[in-house]
C-alpha cells in the first residue's frame, strides 16, 4: 500500500496547501473598556429577571444596561426600591452600581435589581448582612406565575359550565 500525501500539509498541482485562518480576535470587536479597580458582583431574580449587579467604590453613579437609572425605571416607587439596599447600609454616595438586567417586567426587574444590589454589598463588605436581612433585602422572592394547565381557560380559571 502506498501512503497518500495529506492535503493539509503538503501542496500538489491539483490543490493547493490548505493554510488554517482564525477569524479575527473577539478583542478587535467593538468591546467596552471596563473601568479599574475592584468589582463585588451579586446576581438577582425574581420571576422571570436576572439581574447582574456590579459594585465598585466610587461617588455613587448608578447604570442600568448603560443607561441611568432614571432614565431606565421611570416610576418613582421602583427606583426607591432599588435605592433602598443603599439607604439601609449608609453607602449611596461610597459605590458606583453597574447593572445588566434583562427578562420579565418593570417589577420583575426591580425586585431582582434589588437582590443582586444587596448581594454585591454583602460581597463587597459582610458587615452589612444583618442590616439588609432585618429589612429582608437578602430573601429571594420565589413566586413566579403558575403555568396554564390543559383543559382549562387558564391556571385555574375553568370554562363556563352548563349543566343542560
Amino acid at each position: 500500500m502506498t501512503e497518500q500525501p495529506s492535503p493539509v500539509t503538503e501542496a500538489t498541482p491539483e490543490l493547493p496547501a490548505i493554510v488554517a485562518e482564525t477569524p479575527a480576535p473577539a478583542a478587535e470587536l467593538k468591546a467596552k473598556p471596563a473601568p479599574a479597580g475592584p468589582y463585588y458582583w451579586g446576581t438577582g431574580r425574581r420571576k422571570t429577571a436576572v439581574a447582574r449587579v456590579r459594585v465598585k467604590s466610587g461617588s455613587g453613579a448608578f447604570t442600568v444596561n448603560d443607561r441611568k437609572l432614571d432614565d431606565f425605571f421611570c416610576i418613582e416607587r421602583d427606583r426607591a426600591s432599588i435605592r433602598r439596599p443603599l439607604e439601609v447600609t449608609e453607602t449611596a454616595k461610597q459605590y458606583d452600581v453597574f447593572v445588566n438586567v434583562k427578562g420579565g417586567g418593570l417589577t420583575g426587574q426591580t425586585g431582582a435589581v434589588v437582590l443582586g444590589l444587596a448581594r454585591a454589598l454583602v460581597a463587597a463588605n459582610p458587615d452589612y448582612e444583618p442590616k439588609l436581612r432585618e429589612f429582608n433585602l437578602l430573601t429571594r422572592d420565589a413566586r413566579k406565575v403558575e403555568r396554564k394547565k390543559y383543559g382549562r381557560a387558564g391556571a385555574r380559571k375553568r370554562f363556563q359550565f352548563s349543566k343542560r
